[in-house]
Protein backbone atom coordinates (compact mmCIF):
# COMPACT_ATOMS: atom_id res chain seq x y z
CA UNK A 1 0.00 0.00 0.00
CA UNK A 2 1.19 3.78 -0.74
CA UNK A 3 1.51 6.28 1.91
CA UNK A 4 -1.00 8.25 2.21
CA UNK A 5 -1.20 12.56 2.46
CA UNK A 6 -4.31 15.05 3.58
CA UNK A 7 -4.63 17.02 0.76
CA UNK A 8 -5.66 19.86 3.34
CA UNK A 9 -2.56 19.76 5.38
CA UNK A 10 -0.40 17.47 3.86
CA UNK A 11 -0.52 15.17 6.82
CA UNK A 12 0.52 11.62 6.34
CA UNK A 13 -2.82 9.66 7.19
CA UNK A 14 -3.81 5.57 6.63
CA UNK A 15 -6.04 4.14 3.87
CA UNK A 16 -8.74 3.32 5.91
CA UNK A 17 -8.76 7.22 7.46
CA UNK A 18 -12.16 9.00 7.37
CA UNK A 19 -10.73 12.02 8.91
CA UNK A 20 -7.10 13.94 8.65
CA UNK A 21 -6.28 13.65 12.82
CA UNK A 22 -4.15 16.64 12.82
CA UNK A 23 -6.07 19.01 10.57
CA UNK A 24 -9.69 17.41 11.62
CA UNK A 25 -10.86 17.70 7.69
CA UNK A 26 -13.13 15.16 6.07
CA UNK A 27 -11.38 12.12 3.67
CA UNK A 28 -12.41 10.37 1.17
CA UNK A 29 -10.56 7.80 -1.38
CA UNK A 30 -10.30 9.03 -4.78
CA UNK A 31 -9.28 5.13 -6.44
CA UNK A 32 -9.04 6.82 -10.09
CA UNK A 33 -5.95 9.16 -8.66
CA UNK A 34 -4.95 6.92 -5.54
CA UNK A 35 -5.45 10.19 -3.38
CA UNK A 36 -6.97 10.45 -0.32
CA UNK A 37 -8.86 13.87 -0.68
CA UNK A 38 -10.03 16.68 1.47
CA UNK A 39 -13.68 17.07 1.64
CA UNK A 40 -16.25 19.03 2.40
CA UNK A 41 -18.89 16.70 4.83
CA UNK A 42 -20.73 14.31 2.51
CA UNK A 43 -22.09 17.11 0.16
CA UNK A 44 -20.73 17.24 -3.83
CA UNK A 45 -16.98 18.93 -4.32
CA UNK A 46 -14.54 18.77 -7.11
CA UNK A 47 -11.02 18.21 -6.94
CA UNK A 48 -8.90 20.06 -9.22
CA UNK A 49 -6.97 17.28 -11.34
CA UNK A 50 -10.53 15.77 -12.11
CA UNK A 51 -11.97 19.07 -13.44
CA UNK A 52 -15.95 19.38 -14.14
CA UNK A 53 -16.58 16.08 -11.87
CA UNK A 54 -18.35 16.71 -8.59
CA UNK A 55 -18.00 13.65 -6.00
CA UNK A 56 -19.82 12.30 -3.09
CA UNK A 57 -19.35 9.41 -0.40
CA UNK A 58 -19.86 5.73 -1.33
CA UNK A 59 -23.77 4.72 0.10
CA UNK A 60 -21.87 2.59 2.46
CA UNK A 61 -19.84 5.76 4.16
CA UNK A 62 -23.51 5.83 6.23
CA UNK A 63 -22.14 2.68 7.91
CA UNK A 64 -18.97 3.66 8.35
CA UNK A 65 -17.78 0.83 6.15
CA UNK A 66 -16.34 2.82 3.22
CA UNK A 67 -14.42 6.31 2.69
CA UNK A 68 -14.49 5.86 -1.28
CA UNK A 69 -15.70 9.12 -3.42
CA UNK A 70 -17.81 8.30 -6.50
CA UNK A 71 -19.01 10.62 -9.10
CA UNK A 72 -21.94 12.30 -7.76
CA UNK A 73 -24.21 11.73 -10.88
CA UNK A 74 -23.53 8.32 -11.37
CA UNK A 75 -26.47 6.22 -11.26
CA UNK A 76 -24.24 3.28 -9.09
CA UNK A 77 -24.57 5.10 -5.51
CA UNK A 78 -21.83 2.25 -4.61
CA UNK A 79 -17.95 2.62 -5.40
CA UNK A 80 -16.04 0.52 -6.57
CA UNK A 81 -14.77 -1.79 -4.50
CA UNK A 82 -18.80 -1.79 -2.80
CA UNK A 83 -20.77 -2.80 -5.60
CA UNK A 84 -19.04 -5.68 -5.88
CA UNK A 85 -21.22 -7.02 -3.06
CA UNK A 86 -23.86 -9.63 -3.91
CA UNK A 87 -25.16 -9.85 0.05
CA UNK A 88 -24.21 -8.68 3.56
CA UNK A 89 -25.32 -9.35 6.59
CA UNK A 90 -27.82 -8.01 8.63
CA UNK A 91 -26.91 -4.50 10.16
CA UNK A 92 -29.51 -4.18 12.17
CA UNK A 93 -27.61 -6.30 14.70
CA UNK A 94 -24.84 -4.52 16.22
CA UNK A 95 -22.30 -7.09 16.37
CA UNK A 96 -23.01 -7.60 12.40
CA UNK A 97 -22.46 -4.45 11.55
CA UNK A 98 -18.42 -4.58 13.24
CA UNK A 99 -17.62 -7.67 12.10
CA UNK A 100 -18.75 -6.08 8.13
CA UNK A 101 -17.15 -2.82 8.64
CA UNK A 102 -14.02 -5.22 9.49
CA UNK A 103 -14.07 -7.43 6.49
CA UNK A 104 -15.00 -4.43 4.43
CA UNK A 105 -11.62 -2.82 5.64
CA UNK A 106 -9.71 -6.00 4.37
CA UNK A 107 -11.86 -6.05 0.73
CA UNK A 108 -11.18 -2.58 -0.08
CA UNK A 109 -7.35 -3.33 0.57
CA UNK A 110 -8.09 -6.28 -1.86
CA UNK A 111 -9.74 -4.16 -4.71
CA UNK A 112 -6.72 -1.21 -4.60
CA UNK A 113 -4.01 -3.99 -5.07
CA UNK A 114 -6.38 -5.66 -7.99
CA UNK A 115 -6.39 -2.07 -9.40
CA UNK A 116 -2.71 -1.32 -9.14
CA UNK A 117 -1.97 -4.97 -10.92
CA UNK A 118 -4.82 -3.86 -13.43
CA UNK A 119 -6.90 -6.74 -13.30
CA UNK A 120 -10.66 -6.90 -14.66
CA UNK A 121 -12.98 -7.57 -12.18
CA UNK A 122 -15.51 -9.12 -14.61
CA UNK A 123 -14.66 -10.58 -18.13
CA UNK A 124 -16.79 -11.92 -21.14
CA UNK A 125 -16.76 -15.67 -22.38
CA UNK A 126 -18.83 -16.26 -24.84
CA UNK A 127 -22.20 -15.27 -24.38
CA UNK A 128 -21.38 -15.79 -20.75
CA UNK A 129 -19.76 -13.03 -18.01
CA UNK A 130 -17.76 -14.23 -14.86
CA UNK A 131 -17.64 -11.77 -12.32
CA UNK A 132 -16.08 -11.11 -8.98
CA UNK A 133 -18.84 -10.55 -6.50
CA UNK A 134 -19.09 -11.52 -2.48
CA UNK A 135 -21.19 -12.82 -0.04
CA UNK A 136 -20.39 -11.86 3.36
CA UNK A 137 -22.62 -14.09 4.98
CA UNK A 138 -23.22 -14.59 9.79
CA UNK A 139 -24.23 -17.91 10.54
CA UNK A 140 -27.25 -18.20 11.39
CA UNK A 141 -30.23 -21.13 13.55
CA UNK A 142 -32.00 -23.39 11.37
CA UNK A 143 -34.36 -25.52 13.48
CA UNK A 144 -32.79 -25.04 16.54
CA UNK A 145 -29.12 -26.05 15.10
CA UNK A 146 -26.46 -23.16 13.54
CA UNK A 147 -26.23 -23.35 10.23
CA UNK A 148 -22.13 -22.83 9.42
CA UNK A 149 -21.03 -20.50 6.72
CA UNK A 150 -17.87 -21.82 4.20
CA UNK A 151 -15.64 -19.84 3.25
CA UNK A 152 -14.94 -20.31 -0.47
CA UNK A 153 -15.17 -19.32 -3.96
CA UNK A 154 -17.15 -20.36 -7.01
CA UNK A 155 -17.60 -18.84 -10.03
CA UNK A 156 -16.75 -15.52 -9.18
CA UNK A 157 -18.92 -15.23 -6.00
CA UNK A 158 -16.44 -14.74 -2.61
CA UNK A 159 -18.23 -16.07 0.12
CA UNK A 160 -16.96 -15.19 3.60
CA UNK A 161 -18.06 -16.17 7.09
CA UNK A 162 -18.45 -12.89 8.67
CA UNK A 163 -17.05 -14.08 12.33
CA UNK A 164 -13.59 -14.19 10.37
CA UNK A 165 -13.33 -10.71 11.58
CA UNK A 166 -13.61 -12.19 15.36
CA UNK A 167 -10.00 -12.24 16.52
CA UNK A 168 -10.66 -14.98 18.93
CA UNK A 169 -13.00 -17.20 16.44
CA UNK A 170 -9.59 -16.69 13.90
CA UNK A 171 -7.58 -17.50 16.59
CA UNK A 172 -9.43 -20.74 17.34
CA UNK A 173 -9.98 -21.64 13.52
CA UNK A 174 -5.82 -21.45 13.45
CA UNK A 175 -5.73 -23.54 15.94
CA UNK A 176 -7.26 -26.11 14.71
CA UNK A 177 -6.58 -25.87 11.33
CA UNK A 178 -2.17 -25.83 12.18
CA UNK A 179 -1.92 -22.93 10.32
CA UNK A 180 0.75 -20.17 10.93
CA UNK A 181 -1.28 -17.15 9.42
CA UNK A 182 -4.58 -16.69 8.84
CA UNK A 183 -6.33 -12.58 8.42
CA UNK A 184 -9.37 -11.77 7.06
CA UNK A 185 -7.28 -10.36 4.31
CA UNK A 186 -5.60 -13.55 3.53
CA UNK A 187 -8.87 -14.80 3.08
CA UNK A 188 -9.59 -12.70 0.32
CA UNK A 189 -6.17 -12.87 -1.38
CA UNK A 190 -6.59 -16.65 -1.53
CA UNK A 191 -10.30 -16.70 -2.94
CA UNK A 192 -9.64 -13.97 -5.24
CA UNK A 193 -7.10 -16.68 -6.21
CA UNK A 194 -9.23 -18.84 -7.62
CA UNK A 195 -11.05 -16.34 -9.33
CA UNK A 196 -8.78 -15.74 -11.19
CA UNK A 197 -7.29 -19.22 -12.15
CA UNK A 198 -10.62 -19.25 -13.91
CA UNK A 199 -9.85 -16.31 -15.45
CA UNK A 200 -6.27 -16.78 -16.71
CA UNK A 201 -5.94 -20.46 -16.73
CA UNK A 202 -9.45 -21.97 -17.94
CA UNK A 203 -9.49 -22.47 -21.74
CA UNK A 204 -6.84 -20.45 -22.15
CA UNK A 205 -4.41 -23.71 -23.65
CA UNK A 206 -0.78 -21.83 -23.38
CA UNK A 207 -1.21 -20.70 -19.75
CA UNK A 208 -3.27 -23.77 -19.19
CA UNK A 209 -0.26 -26.20 -19.93
CA UNK A 210 2.02 -23.83 -18.04
CA UNK A 211 0.05 -24.05 -14.72
CA UNK A 212 -0.17 -27.95 -15.01
CA UNK A 213 3.55 -27.24 -15.36
CA UNK A 214 4.37 -25.79 -12.44
CA UNK A 215 1.16 -26.59 -10.40
CA UNK A 216 -0.03 -30.21 -11.41
CA UNK A 217 -3.54 -31.40 -13.30
CA UNK A 218 -6.06 -29.40 -12.00
CA UNK A 219 -8.62 -32.00 -13.42
CA UNK A 220 -8.09 -34.48 -10.42
CA UNK A 221 -11.09 -34.50 -8.59
CA UNK A 222 -10.97 -32.17 -6.24
CA UNK A 223 -13.47 -32.74 -3.06
CA UNK A 224 -11.33 -36.72 -3.05
CA UNK A 225 -8.12 -34.87 -3.04
CA UNK A 226 -9.12 -32.72 -0.17
CA UNK A 227 -10.41 -35.77 2.24
CA UNK A 228 -7.12 -37.43 1.37
CA UNK A 229 -5.26 -34.27 2.52
CA UNK A 230 -7.50 -33.58 6.11
CA UNK A 231 -7.22 -37.54 6.16
CA UNK A 232 -3.05 -37.37 5.38
CA UNK A 233 -1.97 -34.26 5.89
CA UNK A 234 0.72 -32.64 3.60
CA UNK A 235 3.36 -35.22 2.51
CA UNK A 236 6.54 -34.97 4.33
CA UNK A 237 8.80 -33.14 2.21
CA UNK A 238 5.96 -30.32 1.24
CA UNK A 239 8.12 -27.18 2.35
CA UNK A 240 10.84 -28.10 -0.65
CA UNK A 241 7.46 -28.11 -3.41
CA UNK A 242 4.76 -25.98 -1.72
CA UNK A 243 4.00 -22.68 -0.01
CA UNK A 244 2.23 -23.93 2.85
CA UNK A 245 1.03 -27.15 3.90
CA UNK A 246 -2.64 -26.62 2.42
CA UNK A 247 -0.89 -25.82 -1.06
CA UNK A 248 -0.52 -29.65 -1.28
CA UNK A 249 -4.04 -30.67 -1.55
CA UNK A 250 -4.72 -29.60 -4.68
CA UNK A 251 -3.21 -27.96 -8.05
CA UNK A 252 -6.20 -25.30 -7.36
CA UNK A 253 -5.46 -24.46 -3.75
CA UNK A 254 -1.27 -24.67 -4.38
CA UNK A 255 -2.02 -21.40 -7.23
CA UNK A 256 -4.26 -19.75 -4.61
CA UNK A 257 -2.18 -20.05 -1.88
CA UNK A 258 0.63 -18.95 -4.39
CA UNK A 259 -1.07 -16.27 -5.64
CA UNK A 260 -2.35 -15.00 -2.13
CA UNK A 261 1.72 -15.19 -0.79
CA UNK A 262 2.26 -13.10 -4.20
CA UNK A 263 -0.17 -10.52 -2.92
CA UNK A 264 1.28 -9.90 0.43
CA UNK A 265 4.89 -10.01 -1.29
CA UNK A 266 3.98 -6.93 -3.30
CA UNK A 267 1.59 -5.37 -0.98
CA UNK A 268 4.04 -5.43 1.45
CA UNK A 269 7.13 -4.12 -0.67
CA UNK A 270 5.18 -1.56 -2.05
CA UNK A 271 4.58 -0.14 1.77
CA UNK A 272 8.31 -0.10 2.43
CA UNK A 273 8.89 1.44 -1.28
CA UNK A 274 6.67 4.36 -0.11
CA UNK A 275 8.00 4.35 3.68
CA UNK A 276 11.95 4.65 1.86
CA UNK A 277 12.99 1.66 3.89
CA UNK A 278 16.33 0.34 3.26
CA UNK A 279 17.98 -1.68 6.32
CA UNK A 280 21.74 -2.07 7.07
CA UNK A 281 22.43 -4.76 9.65
CA UNK A 282 25.19 -4.28 12.03
CA UNK A 283 26.34 -8.11 11.31
CA UNK A 284 29.28 -7.59 9.23
CA UNK A 285 29.72 -7.14 5.55
CA UNK A 286 29.96 -10.93 5.28
CA UNK A 287 26.31 -11.75 6.01
CA UNK A 288 25.16 -9.77 2.91
CA UNK A 289 21.51 -8.65 4.48
CA UNK A 290 21.85 -4.83 3.10
CA UNK A 291 18.62 -4.06 1.31
CA UNK A 292 17.00 -1.09 0.16
CA UNK A 293 13.66 -1.16 -1.64
CA UNK A 294 13.65 1.56 -3.96
CA UNK A 295 11.38 0.36 -6.54
CA UNK A 296 7.55 0.18 -6.92
CA UNK A 297 6.83 -3.78 -7.08
CA UNK A 298 3.79 -3.43 -9.44
CA UNK A 299 5.90 -2.27 -12.09
CA UNK A 300 8.91 -4.55 -11.65
CA UNK A 301 9.69 -7.59 -13.97
CA UNK A 302 12.42 -9.04 -12.20
CA UNK A 303 10.96 -10.99 -9.60
CA UNK A 304 14.31 -12.62 -8.51
CA UNK A 305 14.55 -9.05 -7.53
CA UNK A 306 11.81 -8.72 -5.96
CA UNK A 307 12.09 -12.23 -3.89
CA UNK A 308 15.83 -11.14 -3.10
CA UNK A 309 14.99 -8.08 -1.53
CA UNK A 310 11.54 -9.45 0.27
CA UNK A 311 13.56 -12.13 2.20
CA UNK A 312 15.91 -9.52 3.21
CA UNK A 313 13.54 -6.92 4.47
CA UNK A 314 11.31 -10.10 6.21
CA UNK A 315 14.13 -10.95 8.24
CA UNK A 316 14.17 -7.01 9.78
CA UNK A 317 10.21 -6.87 10.21
CA UNK A 318 10.30 -10.11 11.67
CA UNK A 319 12.99 -9.40 14.36
CA UNK A 320 11.04 -5.95 14.85
CA UNK A 321 7.61 -7.90 15.62
CA UNK A 322 10.09 -10.39 17.85
CA UNK A 323 11.30 -7.24 20.19
CA UNK A 324 7.40 -6.73 20.92
CA UNK A 325 6.59 -10.07 21.81
CA UNK A 326 4.13 -10.82 18.36
CA UNK A 327 4.87 -14.06 16.12
CA UNK A 328 6.89 -13.60 12.95
CA UNK A 329 5.89 -11.20 10.13
CA UNK A 330 5.96 -13.64 7.38
CA UNK A 331 5.89 -16.99 9.10
CA UNK A 332 7.15 -18.53 5.62
CA UNK A 333 10.27 -19.83 4.66
CA UNK A 334 9.97 -19.99 0.71
CA UNK A 335 11.82 -22.52 -0.99
CA UNK A 336 13.33 -22.25 -4.26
Amino acid sequence: MKLFQCTHCNNAVFFENNQCVHCGQKLGFLPQALKMIATEEDHKFEYPSQSGTFYKYCANHKYKACNWLVPAAAENKFCKACKLNHTIPNLDKKKNLKQWQKIEQAKHRLIYSLGRFDLPLSVKNGTETLALSFDFLAEQKVKGKIKPVMTGHLNGLVTINIKEANAVHRESMKEQMKERYRTVLGHFRHEVGHFYWEVLIRGHQKNNEAFTALFGDATQDYGEALKRYYKNGPPKDWRKKYVSKYASSHPWEDWAETWAHYMHIIDTLETAYTFGIQTRPQIGETANMDTEIDFDPYRERDFEKIITRYIKLTFALNSLNRSMGQPDLYAFVLSA
